[in-house]
């Protein structure tokens, strides 16, 4: 009998031969032992903790997860490279998505083991009452981070708040005001019990908890409770905007003080889950970052005497491209963003030809560069050379590339692995949140000043004044062109269309390759196929509408 994918997580001392995701978070090989005897002892029980963290590499970082929240919508479409169009056009999106499968599995092990946790949590011994109470607070903040994802994808799927310790393969259809409940039951303990703060970098705290909140609130349409979350994480818990926006994405400064909570994958790449298949139940391995591959264009091939595959070029998987409408969100003249994200100039790294070393040799300006202006020794990539006046690409293998994501720190050219932490929450998302909160209340001169801490950040240098905006200039589609601008590629894009319902509005608006496929089904994903075959109760448990 097949199992059901999401009672996959197993209870069992084999889970927990696990690598230390960080060097904070270690966890405890309590080999040959039984799941009564190991989590009702603390040790054991604080591996399960950590362990209940990881299952947030399957999400971030990993291709799985931005093919589901970046791609899809107005702001992205597919390179040459991209391998699961379906997801990123929605052309014959079904429920037999490699994409889907991965991430259900994980999001609902994630779930599975925060409820093992907590009902094993009143049977531990040896863990101080204080510890409990935060401890508790953790596996539910997570639960409710994990149940968010299920949710907004799947929309009123299979619920439970106690483990499943067999398989099963029975499913319930739970609405999706239960999840919410439950995830807002879950937040506010959360903000009640957890630590302000950590020495163990990525582990949940009150501001985590609360900076949490806001987006469910916002997504709840309580935006009166949104603003006020957001505003007491931005004003009380001592973070700072970093002076630059391009200096986010340093290598050498991503534990700074915009993030408020990250997944810290390790320099020590061994130490990524990368190769130890066997304690994960999914059967998959989770690894390192794999998000600057996904983004960048074949610079490669553009001319193979004067330009070779190198370290601070990036390997290039050219899975996606900007919409050219995206592109187009940004004033160069006045915002740093541009230039703080995407990379547009590549300089021959090997001599050939026409080339010396250090000559530009790829330019994929974003705008239209005059036949006077052209360089005859230059491959131009300008918005005419990569984009019909439609929008559709002319061709997918060279334009400006998101950039950055890229890590200057990989020992080898073909690594595919990276150290960089993903950021879940940043200082500048609260803003943005609180701006669109009061927008929603009819208060757009208070949402214009939030916008414009962010705008002035983003602003290059002279050019403050002209970043500023006015009342009259908020509107939800400027608010949701900032997000772009600020966040895009941070995984949140497909959230922010669903929650605003402006999916099917800006797909057909900016992106071309969707716009044809596009149907307002898709606002939920399929659920995936393994799973509707394993059940036994398939009068209750059906796919979702529009799918096969």
């Amino acid at each position: 009998m097949k199992k059901n994918p999401f009672i996959y997580i197993a209870v069992l001392v084999s889970c927990f031969t696990v690598c230390s995701c960080n060097k904070k978070l270690e966890e405890y090989n309590p080999s040959g032992l039984t799941a009564n005897t190991v989590y009702t002892k603390a040790v054991g029980f604080e591996t399960l903790v950590n362990a209940a963290y990881t299952y947030n590499r399957s999400w971030y970082g990993k291709e799985e997860g931005y093919q589901v929240s970046e791609m899809g919508t107005d702001i992205w479409t597919s390179g040459t490279g991209d391998v699961y169009t379906q997801l990123t056009q929605y052309n014959n999106l079904q429920a037999d998505a490699a994409p889907l499968l991965w991430l259900w599995n994980n999001m609902y092990a994630g779930v599975n083991l925060c409820n093992t946790g907590l009902f094993y949590l009143p049977q531990v011994t040896d863990l101080a009452d204080a510890q409990k109470k935060i401890r508790e607070a953790e596996l539910r903040f997570l639960r409710a981070f994990y149940y968010w994802h299920i949710v907004e994808h799947w929309g009123s799927v299979h619920f439970a708040t106690e483990p499943t310790f067999t398989a099963s393969t029975i499913a319930n259809r739970t609405p999706v005001e239960t999840f919410y409940k439950q995830i807002l039951e879950d937040l506010a303990f959360a903000v009640t019990n957890l630590p302000p703060t950590t020495t163990d970098y990525g582990r949940a705290t009150v501001p985590v908890a609360k900076a949490f909140l806001a987006r469910i609130y916002l997504t709840r349409g309580m935006n009166q409770e949104a603003f006020t979350m957001a505003d007491d994480v931005i004003k009380n818990y001592g973070y700072t905007l970093v002076p630059r926006y391009v200096d986010l994405w340093n290598m050498g400064n991503l534990k700074n003080k915009e993030v408020i909570w990250a997944v810290d994958y390790s320099t020590n790449l061994s130490n990524n889950d990368i190769a130890i298949p066997d304690i994960f139940p999914t059967g998959h391995t989770r690894g390192s970052n794999n998000g600057h591959l996904m983004f960048l264009m074949v610079y490669d091939q553009v001319n193979t005497q004067a330009l070779t595959r190198d370290i601070p070029n990036g390997r290039p998987f050219n899975r996606y491209m900007p919409t050219k409408a995206y592109l187009n969100l940004f004033n160069q003249t006045i915002d740093s963003r541009f230039a703080g994200s995407f990379q547009t100039v590549w300089y021959a790294n090997k001599t050939g030809g026409v080339f010396k070393v250090g000559d530009t040799v790829a330019y994929c300006p974003n705008g239209i560069i005059p036949p006077a202006q052209k360089n005859p020794k230059t491959y131009l990539y300008d918005l005419d050379s990569v984009y019909l006046p439609t929008g559709i690409p002319r061709q997918r293998k060279f334009y400006a590339s998101l950039s950055k994501f890229k890590d200057s720190t990989r020992t080898s050219v073909p690594e595919a692995q990276s150290a960089r932490d993903v950021f879940l929450i940043r200082l500048a998302e609260m803003y943005l949140i609180a701006a669109e909160a009061k927008l929603k209340q009819n208060d757009a001169a208070t949402a214009a000043t939030y916008i414009n801490v962010v705008r002035t950040r983003a602003a290059l240098p002279g050019q403050t004044a002209a970043m500023q905006i006015g009342a009259a200039q908020v509107t939800l589609d400027f608010i949701l062109d900032e997000r772009a601008r600020e966040l895009g590629g941070e995984q949140l894009r497909w959230f922010d269309l669903k929650r605003t319902n402006q999916l099917q509005a800006r797909i057909q608006a900016m992106n071309p390759d969707a716009k044809q496929y596009f149907q307002p089904y898709h606002t939920v994903r399929p659920i995936p196929q393994s799973q509707i075959d394993a059940v036994t109760n398939k009068a209750e448990f059906t796919q979702n509408d529009g799918y096969n």
